[in-house]
Protein backbone atom coordinates (compact mmCIF):
# COMPACT_ATOMS: atom_id res chain seq x y z
CA UNK A 1 0.00 0.00 0.00
CA UNK A 2 2.88 2.20 0.36
CA UNK A 3 4.22 2.02 -2.66
CA UNK A 4 0.88 2.97 -3.97
CA UNK A 5 0.82 6.09 -2.24
CA UNK A 6 4.54 6.83 -3.27
CA UNK A 7 3.70 6.33 -6.98
CA UNK A 8 0.63 8.17 -6.68
CA UNK A 9 2.36 11.06 -4.72
CA UNK A 10 5.47 10.85 -7.49
CA UNK A 11 2.64 11.07 -10.45
CA UNK A 12 1.13 13.98 -8.93
CA UNK A 13 4.83 16.05 -8.66
CA UNK A 14 5.67 15.52 -12.09
CA UNK A 15 2.26 16.86 -12.96
CA UNK A 16 2.90 19.50 -10.72
CA UNK A 17 6.50 19.80 -12.06
CA UNK A 18 5.41 20.05 -15.90
CA UNK A 19 2.60 21.97 -15.21
CA UNK A 20 4.46 24.81 -13.93
CA UNK A 21 7.77 24.62 -15.08
CA UNK A 22 7.70 23.31 -18.46
CA UNK A 23 9.08 26.14 -20.88
CA UNK A 24 7.04 26.36 -24.42
CA UNK A 25 8.88 25.22 -27.22
CA UNK A 26 9.93 27.37 -30.17
CA UNK A 27 7.45 25.65 -32.19
CA UNK A 28 4.31 26.41 -29.83
CA UNK A 29 6.25 30.06 -29.24
CA UNK A 30 6.05 30.09 -33.57
CA UNK A 31 2.79 29.37 -33.62
CA UNK A 32 1.28 32.49 -31.90
CA UNK A 33 3.62 34.28 -33.77
CA UNK A 34 1.96 33.21 -36.94
CA UNK A 35 -1.51 33.68 -35.85
CA UNK A 36 -1.45 37.59 -36.52
CA UNK A 37 1.17 40.11 -38.29
CA UNK A 38 1.68 41.51 -34.69
CA UNK A 39 1.46 40.10 -31.20
CA UNK A 40 2.84 41.10 -27.79
CA UNK A 41 3.67 39.02 -25.08
CA UNK A 42 2.39 40.88 -22.11
CA UNK A 43 1.64 41.20 -18.12
CA UNK A 44 -2.74 41.13 -18.04
CA UNK A 45 -4.74 42.08 -21.46
CA UNK A 46 -5.17 45.26 -23.27
CA UNK A 47 -8.54 45.85 -21.59
CA UNK A 48 -6.77 45.73 -18.13
CA UNK A 49 -2.52 45.74 -18.66
CA UNK A 50 -0.97 44.28 -15.16
CA UNK A 51 2.15 46.40 -15.21
CA UNK A 52 2.81 49.68 -17.07
CA UNK A 53 5.40 48.85 -19.64
CA UNK A 54 2.77 46.14 -20.76
CA UNK A 55 0.34 49.21 -20.19
CA UNK A 56 2.56 51.77 -22.34
CA UNK A 57 3.15 49.13 -25.52
CA UNK A 58 -0.86 49.10 -25.35
CA UNK A 59 -1.34 52.62 -25.88
CA UNK A 60 1.16 53.18 -28.75
CA UNK A 61 -0.36 50.47 -30.59
CA UNK A 62 -4.19 51.74 -29.80
CA UNK A 63 -2.68 55.21 -31.36
CA UNK A 64 -1.64 53.43 -34.44
CA UNK A 65 -4.77 51.26 -34.59
CA UNK A 66 -2.96 47.67 -34.95
CA UNK A 67 -4.88 44.98 -34.77
CA UNK A 68 -2.54 42.33 -32.22
CA UNK A 69 -3.03 39.19 -30.58
CA UNK A 70 -1.86 39.19 -26.97
CA UNK A 71 -1.02 36.70 -24.69
CA UNK A 72 -0.67 36.96 -21.31
CA UNK A 73 2.57 35.73 -19.67
CA UNK A 74 1.05 35.60 -16.00
CA UNK A 75 -1.12 33.33 -16.47
CA UNK A 76 1.31 31.16 -18.25
CA UNK A 77 4.92 30.51 -16.86
CA UNK A 78 6.09 28.32 -19.51
CA UNK A 79 5.33 31.04 -21.94
CA UNK A 80 7.11 33.28 -19.89
CA UNK A 81 10.03 31.75 -20.00
CA UNK A 82 9.68 30.63 -22.80
CA UNK A 83 9.27 34.10 -25.09
CA UNK A 84 12.66 34.86 -22.60
CA UNK A 85 14.49 31.95 -24.24
CA UNK A 86 13.05 32.34 -28.09
CA UNK A 87 13.90 35.84 -28.35
CA UNK A 88 16.71 36.03 -25.73
CA UNK A 89 15.08 39.40 -24.17
CA UNK A 90 14.69 39.08 -20.62
CA UNK A 91 11.81 41.22 -19.81
CA UNK A 92 8.37 41.35 -20.68
CA UNK A 93 6.21 42.85 -22.75
CA UNK A 94 7.18 41.71 -25.74
CA UNK A 95 6.58 42.90 -29.60
CA UNK A 96 6.86 40.79 -32.46
CA UNK A 97 6.21 42.17 -35.90
CA UNK A 98 5.86 39.21 -39.18
CA UNK A 99 7.35 36.92 -36.71
CA UNK A 100 10.34 39.04 -35.98
CA UNK A 101 11.39 40.35 -32.32
CA UNK A 102 11.25 44.31 -32.18
CA UNK A 103 12.20 44.97 -28.90
CA UNK A 104 10.27 45.74 -25.51
CA UNK A 105 8.51 48.54 -24.28
CA UNK A 106 11.14 51.23 -24.56
CA UNK A 107 12.39 50.08 -28.01
CA UNK A 108 8.84 50.43 -29.49
CA UNK A 109 8.35 53.62 -27.20
CA UNK A 110 11.66 55.16 -29.04
CA UNK A 111 10.63 53.81 -32.32
CA UNK A 112 6.87 55.64 -31.72
CA UNK A 113 8.91 58.82 -31.21
CA UNK A 114 11.15 58.83 -33.88
CA UNK A 115 8.56 57.49 -36.55
CA UNK A 116 10.02 54.25 -37.10
CA UNK A 117 7.33 52.32 -35.78
CA UNK A 118 5.35 53.37 -38.42
CA UNK A 119 7.92 52.53 -41.02
CA UNK A 120 8.03 48.95 -39.72
CA UNK A 121 4.34 48.22 -39.32
CA UNK A 122 4.12 49.58 -43.12
CA UNK A 123 7.17 46.90 -44.20
CA UNK A 124 4.47 44.24 -42.67
CA UNK A 125 1.49 46.12 -44.61
CA UNK A 126 -0.28 47.79 -41.69
CA UNK A 127 -0.87 51.31 -42.14
CA UNK A 128 -0.46 53.47 -39.12
CA UNK A 129 -4.12 55.21 -37.94
CA UNK A 130 -1.60 58.40 -37.26
CA UNK A 131 -0.78 58.21 -40.96
CA UNK A 132 -4.54 58.90 -41.24
CA UNK A 133 -4.13 61.55 -38.56
CA UNK A 134 -2.09 63.47 -40.10
CA UNK A 135 -3.72 63.63 -43.12
CA UNK A 136 -6.91 64.87 -41.70
CA UNK A 137 -4.59 67.59 -39.94
CA UNK A 138 -3.23 68.57 -43.13
CA UNK A 139 -6.66 68.98 -45.00
CA UNK A 140 -7.83 70.77 -42.08
CA UNK A 141 -4.55 73.31 -42.45
CA UNK A 142 -5.69 73.93 -46.16
CA UNK A 143 -9.53 74.48 -45.97
CA UNK A 144 -8.37 76.96 -42.87
CA UNK A 145 -6.51 78.85 -45.27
Amino acid sequence: MNSLVRNINLVKSAAFITRHFAIKSKQEIEELLNKNKVVVFMKGVPEEPRCGFSNAVVQVLRMHGVPYDSHDVLKDDSLREGIKDFSNWPTIPQVFINGEFIGGCDIVLQMHQSGDLIEELQKAGIKSALLDYAKQGSADENKNK
